[in-house]
């Protein structure tokens, strides 16, 4: 029941705002204005999800413990001060008709408990960026565009040495051609969880690469801070959280959400016996919360 209550007070609120009876001041470009400004740039980008929102109104994720700290750096992430460092947040406030029911009524609960953080902080002299430009196929009731868009994504690193840091079960690009296109790829592997406390560790691990490497980070809430750092001395890096998961629920042409079996996938032996032997080749550090093993 309280269930029920809270979808329907969702599906009010939003109804409210999307025929402006309540005023909407966040803009936010679309997927593919996002993907032509990363294509054509050289643009750095941080990637705003639902959950770092909770985490600026001082939740927990499954993979990152709250604390003050972290909800303050976001917060001043979120503000989106710097021109050539772009923020992306969910394309939600104007109208969520091209969403399937589920992701419809998912965006309209976070919506209810959270649209006052987003209006407190996001900048209203900016127009923001979406941040599905990371997953772009899932939610949309009409897929057709997907393939498109990911030829595009794909583009951004081509020809690129490119340096992904990713969490130990993240595995971007192994088992698909997300990264196909990239002139070189090395890895740095970071914690499961909590990788905010291993950022000293990671930056150090970073800063061993030259300023022409392309940086793209999934490490969780983490990846925000690092690509603030990087940026700020002198890199391109690009937060892209779970665009691997969604490429892969795009290639299987996955209904719905989907289990992939490389994300369970943990150490060198398992490594080795899924056979990602070119995986393990390209991991040049591996970061732990006491430092970093090269």
């Amino acid at each position: 029941m309280k269930r029920k209550i809270k979808d329907i007070l969702a599906a009010i609120a939003y109804f409210l705002y999307e025929k402006g009876i309540l005023h909407n001041r966040i803009q936010v470009h679309t997927v593919d204005e996002t993907i032509d400004e990363l294509l054509h740039t050289e643009k750095s980008m941080v990637r705003f999800g639902d959950g770092e929102i909770v985490m600026i109104k001082g939740g927990s994720l499954m993979l990152q413990k709250a604390s003050p700290e972290i909800a303050e750096g976001l917060a001043e992430i979120l503000r989106y001060t710097e021109d050539d460092l772009i923020v992306t947040i969910p394309g939600i406030f104007e109208t969520l008709s091209d969403h399937r029911k589920a992701s419809r009524q998912f965006w309209r609960d976070h919506l209810l408990f959270c649209r006052k953080t987003y209006e407190k902080y996001c900048n209203p002299n900016r127009i923001y960026y979406s941040t599905f430009v990371s997953r772009c196929y899932y939610y949309l009731e009409d897929r057709s565009a997907a393939g498109a868009q990911f030829a595009k994504i794909r583009k951004i690193w081509e020809n690129r040495d490119v340096v992904i840091v990713e969490g130990e079960k993240t595995h971007n690009g192994v088992g698909n051609d997300l990264f196909d296109t990239a002139g070189s790829i090395e890895r740095i592997i970071c914690p499961p969880s909590d990788a905010y406390g291993a950022i000293p560790a990671i930056m150090d691990a970073c800063m061993k690469y030259e300023k022409d490497r392309l940086f793209v980070l999934s490490v969780g809430v983490a990846a925000k801070f690092l690509t603030v750092e990087l940026f700020r001395r002198g890199y391109r890096a690009l937060d892209i959280g779970n665009m691997d998961l969604e490429y892969e629920w795009y290639v299987r042409q996955s209904p719905g959400k989907m289990r992939i079996e490389k994300h369970e996938v943990i150490g060198e032996e398992a490594n080795r016996a899924a056979g990602y032997t070119a995986y393990l080749e390209q991991i040049s550090v591996r970061v732990t919360g006491r430092g970093y093993d090269n």
